[in-house]
């Protein structure tokens, strides 16, 4: 009982900061919220390779609402299959705030769903420079006709635990902006 309270507390008082107690999962949460709203996703990946998609459709049931998924490793992918267009690429380059943007709204589009997930940054351990280095992601989100982006920057680890850390950041966020459509957590 007091642990039952300890724990309504803790809730209460970090409110959106907790997604879950014990084994819950951001993807379990993720899931749950994405099928009770009935809203449905796609996700477009570079870096992430695919992590994204394999982290949601670990959630039962998520076929209702996911739809799809792409890794759109090259520009020439970017372009013909989410219509990044060709002047974002050469003006801001692959790892940008307004490329991650057209990659969610495009696979919005092309998949029909409400909402877009995206990810393009830099997983290293090369491909870095001093203005994008590595660890630089930019995440993208396409929600009902509104797109946000958001800068991530992950210092330390390998590839993969720069890759794993973005998907973790992603499904925070995507938590999150769902919070914020829906009103309910």
């Amino acid at each position: 009982m007091k642990a039952e309270i300890l724990s309504v507390g803790t809730e209460l008082l970090l409110g959106e900061h907790v997604y879950g107690i014990d084994e819950t999962t951001l993807e379990d949460v993720v899931g749950k919220m994405l099928i009770d709203s009935g809203l449905t996703i796609s996700t477009a990946e570079s870096c992430t390779g695919g992590l994204l998609a394999g982290r949601l459709i670990n959630y039962p049931g998520i076929s209702s609402v996911y739809l799809e998924g792409v890794i759109t490793y090259s520009n020439e992918s970017k372009m013909k299959r989410l219509n990044v267009k060709e002047e974002t690429l050469k003006k801001y380059g692959a790892v940008s705030s307004k490329t991650a943007a057209e990659m969610a709204e495009g696979i919005a589009k092309a998949a029909g769903t409400d909402i877009g997930m995206s990810v393009t940054g830099i997983a290293g351990p090369s491909g870095g420079t001093e203005e994008k280095p590595v660890g630089l992601v930019y995440l993208g989100l396409y929600l009902k006709g509104m797109v946000k982006t958001k800068e991530l920057r992950i210092v330390g680890g390998d590839r993969q635990y720069i890759r794993n850390r973005t998907v973790v950041q992603a499904l925070d966020w995507l938590r999150r902006e769902l919070i914020e459509y829906t009103g309910k957590r």
